[in-house]
């Protein structure tokens, strides 16, 4: 099987991400009746992924590529508690990117008062799916110039 290519949504105005919502679920709760903490990884996943849908690029697209982007790292900081029935706003922003590795932000805010909750980070690198690293910039030029530009204009 040789190397797909990738189509990416070319836009030539600026991206406009809008921030990811999540609902929070009674089941998400633990006995004090407040999300459990682990719970947070869980959403920066989910508003990870919507923010490269978003761009255009689908964790899919990657996948189908034979390219993954495991966690190598993450950093909470739980400011105040979010309780079953919020609403989280998530600011998700790629601050970190080289071709190998990259590094995206969290702020998650209570959509009604708009109070933060959490703040958080992960960083990601690139690998085959047989685990070895790959740099997007010699590989997939295209997707490379996508993360770039999704870092630029954040």
């Amino acid at each position: 099987m040789g190397k797909q290519e990738l189509q990416v949504d070319h836009n030539p105005q600026a991206l406009k991400i809008h921030p990811y919502e999540h609902h929070a679920k009674y089941y998400e709760t633990d006995q004090m009746g407040i999300i459990h903490h682990s719970n947070y990884i869980k959403w920066m996943e989910e508003a990870r992924m919507d923010l490269m849908e978003q761009i255009g690029l689908s964790y899919k697209q990657m996948e189908e590529m034979e390219i993954i982007s495991p966690v190598l790292s993450v950093e909470v900081e739980y400011r105040s508690m979010v309780h079953f029935d919020d609403v989280v706003v998530i600011q998700t922003k790629l601050t970190k990117y080289n071709g190998i590795k990259m590094e995206v932000e969290y702020e998650m805010y209570d959509k009604k008062t708009g109070e933060l909750r959490t703040v958080a980070k992960s960083s990601h690198c690139f690998l085959t799916r047989s685990g070895q690293p790959i740099s997007l910039k010699r590989s997939y030029p295209e997707l490379d110039t996508k993360f770039f530009q999704m870092k630029d204009e954040m």
